[in-house]
């Protein structure tokens, strides 16, 4: 019986289309990746941390929302407890893009880690796009292509802030411009909001409940939320469609 697995070419020709893939799906988000980039390289000089942070944080953390927190959790000396359990809750989101993200595709031991390590909402939101096209040299590319852009954005940023005669007010606020382009994007579409609306009730009754930690408290509400929306609801619908269809046939 001919087998119906999907067979990738190693020759040298296709992964040389294959990188030059990679490279195409990075472009657009590489053009927003490396300005915040820069923004984060020169946050680093301006908090008075070495110029090694930028690139270093970038390597052995690679999450640029989370990099941006850590660098005023750095300056203040956040516990270390905190700063573990801050990084947990930001990036536990990722633990949900696994599911459908072309990991199988990546054999090699080495590269497949790279890629765990890799995954970035860039890199799922690419792949999210296109689905069924990927194969392992155009996936890994991609996400090379996104650490360069985001790593050279640091570093140019820590040039940059050399260079500059003064400091630059309003750097922090980068993570929270983010964290507000990421929304309005997700506003776009109707799907999305009744999870903003959602994620808006979380820190609405947080702030009320516990406001010493409204913070926690609305992650933890909001994750609550959307596990009710994506699988209690449509089982209730899903039930409630089969009874209306019985009562029809009754």
């Amino acid at each position: 019986m001919q087998s119906t697995a999907i067979r990738y070419s190693a020759t040298p020709f296709s992964r040389r289309r294959e990188v030059g893939k990679g490279l195409q799906d990075s472009f657009a988000a590489g053009l927003g990746m490396y300005p915040l980039g820069i923004a984060f390289g020169l946050l680093v000089i301006q908090a008075g941390l070495p110029w090694w942070v930028a690139p270093a944080l970038s390597i052995a953390g690679f999450a640029g929302s989370l990099e941006l927190l850590l660098v005023s959790m750095i300056v203040v000396a956040t516990p270390l407890a905190t700063v573990a359990l801050t990084t947990f809750l930001v990036n536990f989101r990722h633990v949900f893009y696994a599911f459908s993200f072309p990991l199988g595709i990546v054999k090699h031991p080495v590269a497949k880690a790279y890629s765990v390590y890799g995954l970035t909402d860039e890199a799922y939101a690419v792949t999210a796009a296109s689905q069924g096209t990927w194969t392992p040299w155009r996936l890994i590319t991609m996400q090379l292509a996104f650490q360069s852009y985001w790593v050279g954005g640091g570093l140019t940023g820590v040039v940059v802030a050399f260079l500059l005669p003064g400091p630059i007010t309003g750097l922090e606020f980068a993570l929270c411009a983010l964290f507000v382009t990421l929304t309005l994007d997700a506003a776009r579409s109707r799907d999305q909001v009744p999870s903003i609306l959602l994620a808006g009730v979380s820190f609405g009754l947080s702030v009320l409940i516990v406001p010493d930690q409204s913070l926690f408290a609305a992650l933890v509400l909001f994750l609550g939320l959307l596990l009710g929306r994506f699988t209690l609801l449509p089982r209730l619908a899903g039930r409630g469609s089969t009874a209306r269809k019985d009562l029809g046939n009754a």
